[in-house]
């Protein structure tokens, strides 16, 4: 017989029925005569009881002899608990399965971790075993999560008339964007393939070719440094629309994500869309993809500042910087002097010099150095613009202005953190819009596209594109949606006019023959009728994981990879052999070079994990030493394995390299000095904390 049910479903209606359930051994009570096995699959768990009044003889031993996390095979008859066994915490905890027969499918062997979602894992152990990983209940759940979410946002777009096109995964590499990941091709030797960043040019020319409405949930590949909400491989819904403008593609996707999370969540979103443009939320919240559930406003005080005799305010202002301030209400009688140490090394760690500060107690007592350095009439005009009053906080960053954005940012939600101002239940949609055309990339020396070459420009400002002093005036007609300050996703009206595509290619530098190499085939199709046009992606990543509440982008993903791009399940990405290399038309120095550089990675992995496991906190410098330190041991022992052995007479070893500590014996101390010196003790001994449970 077949699985018939699976465990989770289980309920009162199937008592009296026969039903064979398959799963995962979860525990095992022996109790002498009768043994309780708790059966778990994919939708939940079921307890199942091995009396030997009705299982076979066979069955029952090897019930008894069950390892935890084994794959079993159980059939039986469902019947009612005894009431006063029921499980409240299980779905299925008022029935259970009287076993006839078992069949062990697979015996587990000891588990390196235990699968309970309360109990804490290292990452790295988890994606090292992500097998086991992904049978926690919770990891399960989120790959469910994610499974609706992108059947419902198909659904969404199948019935306002998208249609689903799959585009290449095998693309030319484009200038412009992040670094492509590049595929040697075999058939044309020393070409290369990129994996897609995103579907951008393709969908276009969909719209050129009359689609009209195109999606796909689409596969992005981008070679950069990773952060927490990013992977170098990662899924978005793709979306493009033809004869919209920009309020056209607002409006929509406003229903879309309205709908959507109406669907998964089960609720109706808990406040309307606020629509905030790119200036402004650098101004109010120091970054463009704000954090909506609490307030804390970043304000403009240079004006303010300047009349004041502090030399910081003053410097800053002189040398082309800004003084912003931010109040934190009632923070006055929350913040302790460690409170406010703390924000002011969260600020330095930022980027900041230090943090100026007024804390105004609930007795009207000002406690902060500022006051002196201000008149009573520019004290006055500080206070009514920051709102101060008793009980309140004021923390201020005189510097460039890209530096006070960032620290104030950073600072505005470590203040919301510590204040508990933020809802984790609660979602704060926001449309960001009006984003730079350009940014200046200081270190190629040039304006760049800040979403991409191929978004539309405000036609009143087209003019200011040919000027570097003005270019960073000109507005694209690009568009954010973000949630409780994480970007969901990006997009624009397009350019589809040949005439300004190439204005937009001149002003980033492209001359005629290099727009014609790198984009011919699109300016070719724009030739040819072009409709008005625009587009937006969302990532399903990102978007799962603020829905279901999870930590990390790795929570949602099933295979996902580390910080530095590998995959601790297969060894991915790994050497080649040098016939596949040879195949590719592909030198073996660039691997060679890798191997080392691999080694080198591995060395300061080495010193990482030891650090960890020994409770050792090290900072860069230390860490950058031990790795050092750590590599001339290797390099000596590989020159101890170069050795002759089986010849007779010494052997010298050079040992420059390898740092040995001096042999120098010191002075002891009298134990009375000893236990003077300790911080706690016991009697004639020297008691130390407890480093380890157990």
């Amino acid at each position: 017989m077949e699985r018939t049910h699976y465990c989770g479903t289980l309920r009162r209606v199937h008592i009296g029925r026969a039903a064979t359930v398959c799963g995962w051994v979860l525990a095992c009570r022996d109790m002498g005569g009768i043994i309780f096995v708790d059966v778990r699959d994919r939708e939940g768990v079921v307890q199942t009881v091995f009396d030997l009044a009705v299982a076979d003889a066979e069955s029952f031993a090897a019930a008894e002899r069950l390892r935890v996390q084994s794959v079993v095979k159980i059939t039986g008859e469902i019947r009612l608990r005894d009431e006063s066994t029921y499980n409240a915490a299980l779905p299925t905890g008022e029935v259970e399965l009287s076993a006839r027969r078992l069949e062990v499918l697979s015996t587990a062997d000891t588990l390196p971790f235990s699968l309970a979602d309360d109990e804490p894992v290292r990452e790295e152990l988890r994606l090292k075993y992500r097998y086991l990983d992904l049978r926690r209940p919770q990891m399960y759940h989120n790959l469910l999560f994610r499974h609706m979410l992108i059947r419902e946002a198909q659904r969404l777009l199948d019935d306002d008339g998208f249609l689903q096109v799959e585009t290449p995964q095998l693309c030319i590499s484009t200038p412009e964007g992040a670094r492509d990941y590049l595929v040697p091709s075999r058939v044309h030797p020393g070409t290369f393939y990129a994996l897609p960043q995103s579907p951008q040019i393709y969908k276009q020319i969909l719209m050129v070719s009359g689609v009209d409405k195109y999606y796909q949930v689409a596969r992005c590949f981008r070679d950069e440094d990773l952060r927490a909400d990013r992977q170098p491989e990662f899924t978005q819904v793709d979306i493009e629309r033809s004869f919209v403008d920009q309020e056209d593609m607002l409006r929509f996707l406003v229903r879309l994500f309205t709908a959507l999370f109406q669907r998964v969540m089960g609720r109706p979103l808990p406040h309307p869309f606020k629509r905030i443009t790119w200036q402004e939320a650098m101004d109010i919240y120091g970054n463009d993809k704000p954090d909506l559930r609490f307030d804390l406003p970043i304000v403009d005080v240079s004006d303010i500042a300047a009349k004041s005799s502090f030399s910081v305010f003053c410097g800053t202002l002189q040398a082309g910087g800004v003084v912003r301030c931010i109040n934190v209400k009632g923070a006055g009688a929350a913040f302790t002097r460690s409170t406010i140490d703390l924000l002011t090394s969260h600020a330095v760690k930022l980027g900041a010099k230090g943090m100026a500060w007024i804390l105004y107690k609930e007795s009207g007592e000002i406690n902060s150095i500022l006051p002196k350095y201000f008149t009573k009439e520019t004290w006055k005009a500080l206070e009514t613009r920051m709102g101060a009053e008793n009980g309140d906080f004021l923390l201020f960053c005189a510097d460039g202005l890209e530096t006070a954005r960032r620290v104030l940012s950073g600072l505005r939600v470590k203040c919301a953190e510590l204040m508990g101002l933020i809802d984790k239940a609660d979602y704060q949609f926001a449309l960001v819009t009006d984003f730079p055309m350009f940014e200046y990339k200081k270190d190629e020396n040039r304006f760049a596209a800040m979403h991409h070459p191929f978004t539309m420009p405000f036609l009143e400002d087209i003019e200011l594109m040919f000027d570097d002093a003005t270019k960073p005036r000109v507005r694209s007609q690009a568009y954010d949606v973000v949630l409780n300050g994480v970007e969901l996703g990006s997009g624009s009206v397009r350019i589809h006019r040949n005439d300004i595509q190439s204005k937009v290619f001149h002003a980033l530098g492209f001359s005629k023959e290099d727009a014609r190499e790198k984009f011919g085939f699109l300016l070719d199709a724009f030739r040819f009728g072009t409709p008005p046009h625009a587009g937006f992606a969302f990532g399903v990543d990102r978007l799962c994981m603020l829905l279901c509440g999870a930590n990390s982008l790795r929570d949602v993903i099933a295979f996902p990879k580390t910080k530095d791009a590998r995959c601790p399940l297969t060894g991915a990405p790994d050497y080649v052999d040098a016939a596949q290399l040879e195949a590719l038309r592909l030198g073996v120095s660039a691997a060679e070079e890798g191997k080392a550089e691999h080694a080198r990675a591995m060395s300061r992995e080495t010193v990482k994990n030891t650090a960890l496991l020994s409770m050792l906190t090290l900072s860069p410098d230390e860490e950058r030493r031990m790795d050092q330190e750590f590599a001339s041991i290797v390099d000596f022992a590989g020159e101890l394995a170069g050795l002759q052995r089986e010849a007779p007479g010494k052997a010298r070893v050079p040992y420059e390299n390898v740092n040995l500590r001096p042999d120098e014996p010191g002075g002891c101390l009298a134990i009375d000095e000893v236990l003077m010196n300790a911080k706690t003790v016991a009697g004639r001994l020297i008691t130390v904390p407890k480093a380890f449970k157990g």
